[in-house]
């Protein structure tokens, strides 16, 4: 597979009152388009760091971070975000969300009806139709993390970044998206990469599950396949023992990074 996204020796280094503090350090990772890879570890080990490097949230300390073979001087709409809080403008209906977005990307170039059309399009992918008119206060948190999601695929990135999407919400509605998550994913051919804590999360979404050290100045620890065949539904998966071996080796990496920090 191509890879669109190359990462390497990259280090982040924040400056501040106590001093310089190193957040990451040797990151080298490639990703390849149609890959979905999920970033786990520990509190502090710079994960939204490094899902923050990829969007061009910010620059890293050192190293070289390409996306297409072109550095990653800033954010692009080939690169969409989803926060773990959605971010909707509280002003603003849910399709003046999504078309917001729309607007900013192909607004130039396109006529109203179709951005219109666009943004109809992804509230209808998400199942959010219905919900056009309504302003956020008037919806669910499971909803409202939907039109996030519908903003961001909007701009038909190439990548979409995640930033635990899921970790407000309960249960039910977090298995609920996840499950609507590897539709999507399947529908667009998009590249995810997605920031959890969850391990039954990573496993079921992921092609890969990248795992990192403790901080500060963490790094890669391990790397692993997960080498389960899609489309996935988390019932079946539940009584596959490659699922259990994945899930049994992300644990005991966590576990092992824990005992650590606490000796």
């Amino acid at each position: 597979m191509k890879k669109i996204v190359q990462i390497e020796n990259v280090g982040q280094v924040f400056n501040t009152k106590n001093g310089p503090f190193t957040a990451l350090r040797d990151i080298t990772l490639d990703i390849h388009e149609g890959e979905s890879i999920s970033l786990i570890g520990h509190s502090g080990c710079g994960k939204s760091t490094l899902l923050n490097l990829i969007a061009g949230l910010t620059r890293p300390s050192s190293g070289v971070m390409l996306c297409d073979g072109r550095e990653i001087a800033g954010p692009g709409p080939e690169r969409a975000v989803v926060f773990q809080n959605h971010s909707l403008l509280p002003w603003l209906t849910c399709y003046d969300n999504v078309y917001l977005a729309v607007d900013r990307v192909f607004g130039a170039k396109e006529g109203k009806a179709k951005l219109k059309q666009r943004t109809q399009d992804a509230l209808a992918l998400v199942g959010l139709s219905h919900a056009e008119t309504k302003f956020p206060h008037e919806i669910s948190g499971g909803m409202k993390q939907r039109v996030g999601i519908a903003r961001a695929l909007s701009m038909e990135p190439r990548i979409l970044l995640m930033d635990e999407p899921f970790g407000a919400l309960d249960a039910l509605t977090r298995a609920t998206l996840q499950d609507e998550l590897v539709k999507i994913l399947a529908a667009t051919k998009a590249t995810m990469v997605m920031v959890t804590h969850d391990v039954d999360e990573a496993v079921l979404l992921s092609d890969r599950v990248v795992m990192l050290t403790n901080g500060p100045a963490a790094t890669i620890g391990e790397i692993l396949d997960v080498k389960l065949e899609r489309p996935r539904d988390r019932l079946a998966l539940a009584e596959l023992p490659e699922f259990a071996h994945c899930r049994a080796a992300v644990l005991d990496f966590l576990y092992k990074k824990q005992l650590k920090r606490a000796a």
